[in-house]
């Protein structure tokens, strides 16, 4: 099996979809996509943690973690969060700038004690045509179909 994490989602009919985590042993998890409008949140996850290359929960699953949703927290992957979520609000409503998107950043790292990582207008840029480029193909996979993506 090639190295990596392998992340297959499938598209539901209903309220979720489901994602299988499949690491480079073999190991599966399973986790349900509750829908919601744009693309699933661990496909956000895996935009962010692909291109900023810091480890998040994909990325802590593909070393070898169970994936919960009660992994213990650090900074850097307490950040990727942080940066998840308001990647995903980006996303429900677009329109603001860059330095909107960071501001929002630094708010929500500092409403959970959390040290931001250093963040800028570029990034955020390439953030959002990574997610732009994800939710054309995820638009494109019919119910039932899935998508699948590589975290290396």
């Amino acid at each position: 099996m090639e190295a990596g994490l392998k992340l297959r989602f499938t598209k539901g009919s209903g309220k979720v979809d489901r994602l299988e985590l499949i690491q480079a042993d073999g190991t599966t998890h399973h986790v349900d996509c509750p829908k919601q409008r744009i693309i699933p949140h661990d496909m956000v996850h895996f935009a962010v943690e692909e291109v900023i290359a810091a480890q998040g929960f994909l990325s802590r699953v593909r070393d070898g973690e169970a994936a919960d949703v009660r992994m213990a927290g650090n900074a850097i992957s307490d950040g990727v969060e942080r940066l998840v979520e308001v990647m995903q609000a980006d996303g429900w409503s677009p329109g603001g700038g860059a330095a909107d998107v960071i501001a929002l950043y630094h708010v929500t790292c500092d409403a959970r004690s959390c040290p931001p990582l250093p963040i800028t207008e570029e990034l955020v840029t390439r953030l959002r045509e990574r997610i732009a480029a994800l939710t054309m193909a995820w638009d494109a996979v019919a119910v039932g179909e899935a998508m699948e993506l590589r975290l290396g």
